[in-house]
């Protein structure tokens, strides 16, 4: 890599689609060519043509983007740093809001459970984090549905047990766990947050629950893998199959090299799924408007989601499966499983699991929950002499109760994963916020646990929950287009609430 020494003022001077230069970490790369191949659109990037596209930058995507996409020779060198003039950043009416919101945050301890992290999160993320975190597929249906569903599962507790001393320990593919709890995977966590990611590391490291590092981190993986509070803490690993299999290889044996002990291969996402919201905020993101969209030919149905995975392959099969073994020593667990047919066959495979999952609802509408296939899941397994501690059941989407983690162990799953309330908590309060959540959790757990007569998770058998509603449907009037999660802002149309909402009191 050159090692030339650039003055701003002539970056500045590529300011064009004919020459596009641009300023990320105080390094210039000459990004001309890969206008046209930009997932998210050339807009967002001649934005920021010839400047410090840092700030911009950081958040969506993962480290490294540029150095993968980018021939060696497109880097140029380093900005002299005493030519960059500080540009005054413009402080709108959003930015304003959210600083009086931090101040006025509530104390960490009137946070009582998982959903008022997201109440207090809504009022300090900026639209396009809230956007992202927060949306689903289409009319948001299966992502309502996902915590719907437990509620129709209810308990049959038993009496008269010793239940002084409460164990809900457990272990995930072998790995010791606090609680049949673990950190899900989830995106581009600096939107949330400066130290994105770490802070669940850290969270996870003190209070001895499993993190899911995933591939489309805002931190880098040595970074995640760096933040382990201690030698022993366990982290697994989400895999989004690259088309490049040598990427997909070389990453694999990375996660060997720094211990993680377990491989998430995501196969619900051969397309990401519509999502509304975070469209809405793209287009507003780029500057771009309807009437423009033809001057930027860019596909934008997947919003910000788009321009960190373009690069995920459609046409990852069974078959790859059997190529993906013959790398890795970890144990392989299918990710976004969504019928006991498929359940099976990785059963029957002899993979060491599979998540029932719809990808919190953000993928395909009106599919349906994990917790809903679960049941079908382990009838199956059984049927065919399948159901075993070597294959292990996990559940994510829509999991806000330690209740909730009750009802999957007592049908059979391992563990369950959970997601956006962690970020809602690291969003508003760092790394004391999931610490803070977590135990929560294992406040909820423990009196659970007591008041349904099951003193460890091995006395929590199927004859403890009722679950002859699981599999009602009810479409409610909310489900319609005409009351879509966030509409449209229009002339026409009531304009949507907006950020600056004072902070709710808890």
């Amino acid at each position: 890599m050159s090692g030339k020494l650039l003055n701003a003022e002539e970056v500045a001077k590529h300011n064009s689609e004919q020459s596009c230069h641009v300023i990320v970490h105080g390094k210039v790369y000459d990004v001309t060519e890969f206008l046209p191949d930009h997932p998210g659109g050339k807009g967002i990037i001649l934005k920021y043509a010839g400047k410090d596209a840092t700030e911009a930058y950081d958040p969506i995507h993962p480290p490294g983007t540029l150095e993968e996409n980018l021939a060696p020779e497109k880097y140029l060198g380093e900005v002299d740093q005493s030519t960059l003039k500080k540009e005054e950043k413009e402080v709108t009416e959003e930015d304003k809001q959210i600083a009086k919101n931090k101040e006025n945050l509530p104390m960490l301890s009137q946070c009582l459970n998982l959903y008022d992290f997201e109440v207090v999160a809504r009022q300090v993320l900026k639209g396009t984090a809230w956007a992202y975190y927060s949306s689903g597929a289409d009319d948001e249906v299966t992502m309502r549905e996902n915590n719907t569903a437990f509620g129709r599962i209810w308990f049959r507790p038993r009496i008269l047990r010793d239940v002084s001393n409460i164990d809900f320990s457990t272990s995930l593919l072998g790995q010791k766990s606090k609680m049949p709890i673990y950190i899900t995977a989830t995106a581009l966590g600096k939107l949330g947050h400066p130290d994105g990611e770490k802070n669940l590391t850290i969270a996870a490291g003190k209070e001895g629950l499993i993190q899911m590092i995933p591939t489309l981190a805002s931190c880098s993986f040595d970074e995640i893998c760096d933040a382990r509070v201690h030698e022993q803490q366990v982290q697994f690993f989400q895999l989004y199959v690259n088309s490049n299999r040598a990427v997909t290889e070389k990453i694999i044996r990375r996660a060997e090299e720094r211990g993680v002990k377990g491989l998430f291969v995501t196969v619900d996402a051969p397309q990401l799924g519509r999502r509304e919201k975070d469209m809405r905020i793209k287009f507003e993101d780029t500057g771009s408007r309807v009437q423009n969209d033809s001057k930027d030919d860019v596909d934008r149905s997947q919003g910000a989601a788009r321009a960190i995975s373009s690069f995920i392959d459609p046409s990852l099969s069974w078959d790859d499966l059997h190529w993906l073994r013959s790398v890795t020593r970890m144990p392989i667990v299918l990710k976004g499983v969504q019928t006991w047919e498929d359940a099976v066959r990785a059963a029957e495979m002899g993979l060491s699991g599979v998540v029932l999952s719809n990808h919190g609802g953000r993928q395909l509408d009106f599919s349906r929950s994990g917790i809903e296939i679960l049941g079908e899941v382990v009838r199956e397994l059984k049927a065919r002499k399948l159901f075993s501690p070597m294959f292990q059941l996990f559940v994510d989407g829509g999991v806000r109760r330690a209740s909730d983690a009750l009802k999957a162990v007592a049908m059979g799953a391992t563990a369950v994963g959970i997601g956006r309330p962690f970020l809602y908590a690291y969003s508003a309060y760092g790394p004391e916020g999931v610490q803070h959540a977590i135990q929560l959790l294992k406040a909820e757990m423990e009196m659970n646990m007591r008041l349904i007569g099951a003193p460890t998770l091995k006395d929590l058998v199927p004859e403890m929950v009722d679950t002859r509603a699981l599999n009602q449907h009810v479409v409610f009037p909310e489900t319609s287009a005409n009351t879509v999660y966030e509409r449209m802002s229009t002339a026409v149309g009531s304009p949507d609430e907006p950020v600056g909402k004072p902070v709710v009191k808890l």
